[in-house]
């Protein structure tokens, strides 16, 4: 029996925003002005995709992702 994931709190506010993981795409953009939380978001997005088993890849030239916890290894 196959579960589903929780919904990822990507989001807290007035209203918190949810994601549910089983209607995420393959590619995903974050934009946004300088400091309105895009890393923030790509290291939650990141870590919890991460916690059910999707194999993430970041490409990260300015080193604002260095502190993720886990690299990159066999699947």
């Amino acid at each position: 029996m196959t579960t589903t994931p929780s919904p990822f709190l990507i989001a807290k506010g007035k209203n918190d925003i949810f994601l549910l993981p089983k209607m995420a795409n393959r590619h995903g953009l974050i934009a946004g002005a300088t400091g309105t939380g895009k890393t923030v978001t790509l290291r939650v997005l990141a870590e919890q995709f991460s916690k059910i088993g999707v194999p993430i890849f970041m490409a990260d030239v300015k080193g604002d992702l260095s502190g993720l916890p886990f690299p990159g290894g066999e699947n």
